[in-house]
This record gives structure tokens, C-alpha cells and sequence, in this order.
């Protein structure tokens, strides 16, 4: 198995984050992405304001590694015109793809209307400028009852609105990694987690980001059905170890 086309290498910590100075951080960055352009995985997951800096290196060293980003990251309790504002903004400075973090919030307090309207204006936002479309649903924050009604929400959404072609295009993800639980739970995607997912996003695409440490655990994801792994230990995973990053 070809496991790089299926890895987004990701690093989406702040300065504070990753108790480093501006420079430092930007850094930091530089390597993911310069990891990812050595090692060809299908993306580098970067944060909006290092989306530049990401399309820069890439086109310098003439490379095919696609850029993502995330929008309203990590809550996701933007107003649904902030979230289409910096999605644009990432998108003019050279996103590929655009991991939305849906606002799962509204979605447990029964405001659904909100919810659809941020996934079909962010859907069609991304499709009209020929990007892919991730909708990051926090399975952390949420039972699993709630992970299949918000993954069907999504699908439903994209189904009704889209075309069938364009629906290999529009992702449900399952966290953003940042999610703070209680009694050190997992708050990434897990395998039950996923499974509901995969049960309730057909025909979407799903993405399991967050807590995919392994080269086996990733295999698992993907035998499962999983079309993309997040991750920030990519390299390691591709070289069969275990990374000892949280993300």
C-alpha cells in the first residue's frame, strides 16, 4: 500500500501552542513543509496565515504537494460570513483545500438552520473555486448519536445541493485535534468514531484526522474506507514507526 497518498502532514500549532517565538514557529512550519515536499504526500496541512508561505516553497521546488488549511479553527462559532471571508482569503493566497470546522455548538443546542446554511454556502464557496471542501464535525465533542445526525446533516446538505460528480470533492473530517476532554479521552478519531461516519457520510468521502499515531492504526482507518489521514507524524507513519506527536 501506497500509504503517502492518503497522509495530509499537518501542523496547525499557534506561537503560544508550540511555546515558540514568531520565527521559530514559522520554522517549524518551513520543515512540515519541506518534509512534505521531500517525502510526496498528497498535502501539507497548514494554518491561513503560513497558506503563502506553503505555495511559495511548493512552486520553488516545483512540487505537486497540494495545500490545505483550516477556517474558524479550532471552535468553529464564527458567523458564517467570517468563515466564507477567510476561506476566500486562503483560497486567493493558494489553498487547495479547506478544512471547515463546522459549528458542531450550534448543532448540539438544535440551531440546524445555521448549520445547514454555513455547510452550503462553505460547500459552494469551495466547488465554485474548484477546491476540495472538509467539514470538520469534533467527534469529541459529540455522542455517538449526535456524530451520525451531524454527518447525515452533512451529506444531506451536499446531496441535495451538488452535483453527484462534485460529491467525492466535499470530505466529513472528524476533529480538529485541539479539542480539550476531560479524563485524558481521545480527541481524535477513533475507531468506532469513524465507523459511524462511514456509515451515515456515503457517498462523502471521510477524512480521519487526530490520534492517528501508527503506520497499523492508519491501515485500519484506511481498510475501514478512509480516503485521508491528518496527522503531524506523517513521515514517521509512512516509515512504518510510531510518532510521539499528539495530533
Amino acid at each position: 500500500m501506497d500509504i503517502k497518498k492518503y497522509l495530509d502532514s499537518t501542523y496547525l500549532k499557534t506561537n503560544s501552542q508550540a511555546g515558540l517565538t514568531e520565527s521559530e514557529n514559522e520554522a517549524v512550519a518551513k520543515g512540515f513543509i519541506q518534509e512534505a515536499i521531500d517525502e510526496k504526500f498528497k498535502l501539507i496541512m497548514i494554518r491561513p496565515d503560513r497558506v503563502a508561505l506553503a505555495k511559495e516553497l511548493i512552486e520553488n521546488a516545483d512540487s505537486k504537494v497540494l495545500i490545505g488549511t483550516v477556517i474558524d479553527f479550532p471552535g468553529g462559532t464564527s458567523s458564517v460570513a467570517g468563515k466564507l471571508k477567510e476561506a476566500l482569503v486562503c483560497i486567493q493566497n493558494g489553498a487547495d483545500e479547506l478544512d471547515f470546522v463546522c459549528n458542531y455548538e450550534a448543532f448540539k443546542a438544535g440551531n440546524i438552520d445555521l448549520v445547514e446554511y454555513e455547510i452550503l454556502k462553505g460547500t459552494q464557496l469551495g466547488l465554485d473555486n474548484n477546491r476540495i471542501v472538509k467539514w470538520i464535525i469534533e467527534v469529541a465533542a459529540l455522542n455517538n448519536a449526535q456524530i451520525a445526525d451531524l454527518t447525515a446533516l452533512i451529506r444531506n446538505v451536499v446531496v441535495s445541493n451538488f452535483k453527484p460528480e462534485e460529491f467525492s470533492s466535499v470530505f466529513v473530517k472528524s476533529s480538529t485535534g485541539f479539542y480539550k476532554t476531560e479524563n485524558d479521552l481521545p480527541n481524535g478519531a477513533t475507531v468506532s468514531a469513524i465507523a459511524i461516519m462511514l456509515e451515515n457520510a456515503s457517498p462523502l468521502p471521510v477524512k480521519a484526522a487526530g490520534g492517528v499515531r501508527t503506520y497499523e492504526e492508519a491501515k485500519i482507518m484506511i481498510d475501514m474506507g478512509v480516503l485521508r489521514i491528518g496527522t503531524s507524524g506523517a513521515k514517521v507513519i509512512a516509515n512504518g514507526d510510531k510518532s510521539s506527536l499528539e495530533y
